[in-house]
């Protein structure tokens, strides 16, 4: 990390809809989302995250990936806490022509997180020269910028990969990525509503078998099991972050009775969403 000199403002790049910034973490009164690949890249102290409703850490000198569909919300933190970030379009990231598993990874509910050593370079300076080109005005000077960042996520995904508790995922079938990521992100912006199979499928202009087939295949898990997760994970948000009624936020997490709500939360988090609420909300 030595060697590092001031960096320039925050750039957000015209036309590819970029975002990078190095200093103190932005204050976030709420959880946000929004659709893109977000990486944060730890300096010193600790970010730690409301992460759909699990509480997620990054420490100094980690890197962290993931798709910021999900609600996050960075919570107060250590004093001085020092990080860069990044925020890419999704569709960026998906046209890069990635291995099928670095892509299940991207369109996963979990993020990824790396030591910076697996980078290979020093990153703190690679920021402060993508925000110099990518801010500058020649297109040109671009390239090695967005080449340089494509080969940081594709680090930390290769990272991911080699962990030995990775939980395995098969190959899915040529040309499924562009309608699996179609029907994840149909799933992350409808999760609220009374969808089902029929619709998700419909969404990528598939038949209910075919898209199934393809979703489980790319992303390890059913598109029913996807849907579930990101209800609940919006289940835990709330019971962390609110006081409403159970059946209330059975509803504002798409749940179609509370009893539904209460045995999917129970199956999936091992304990009542009582009990979760209890050990979990903050105080205040």
């Amino acid at each position: 990390m030595s060697g590092a000199g001031p960096l320039p403002d925050p750039v957000d790049v015209t036309g590819s809809e970029l975002w990078l910034h190095r200093g103190a973490p932005p204050s976030m009164a709420r959880p946000h989302r929004h659709d893109d690949l977000e990486v944060n890249l730890v300096l010193r102290g600790r970010l730690d995250y409301l992460f759909g409703g699990d509480r997620l850490s990054v420490a100094a000198g980690q890197v962290a990936v993931f798709w910021a569909a999900t609600p996050h919300h960075l919570l107060p933190g250590p004093e001085q806490t020092e990080g860069c970030w990044l925020h890419l379009p999704l569709g960026t990231a998906l046209g890069w022509n990635l291995a099928d598993s670095d892509v299940a990874r991207l369109l996963s509910l979990t993020p990824v997180i790396a030591p910076q050593s697996c980078l290979g370079h020093d990153a703190i300076v690679l920021f402060g020269t993508w925000i110099r080109e990518l801010g500058g005005s020649d297109p040109a000077a671009r390239i090695p910028a967005l080449l340089e960042i494509q080969a940081m996520i594709s680090r930390v995904l290769r990272y991911a990969e080699r962990r030995p508790d990775r939980p395995d995922q098969q190959p899915g079938p040529d040309g499924a990525l562009g309608p699996v990521a179609t029907m994840a992100r149909f799933i992350v912006e409808h999760f609220r509503e009374p969808i089902m199979i029929g619709d998700i499928a419909a969404a990528a202009h598939l038949n209910r078998s075919h898209a199934a087939m393809i979703f489980s295949r790319s992303l390890g898990t059913s598109p029913g099991r996807y849907l579930a997760r990101r209800r609940i994970a919006e289940a835990q948000r709330l019971l962390i972050t609110t006081s409403l009624a159970m059946i209330d936020i059975a509803h504002a997490a798409g749940f179609s009775s509370q009893s539904s709500f209460y045995e999917q939360f129970t199956r999936y988090c091992g304990t009542s969403p009582g009990d979760y609420r209890r050990r979990h909300q903050r105080p205040g």
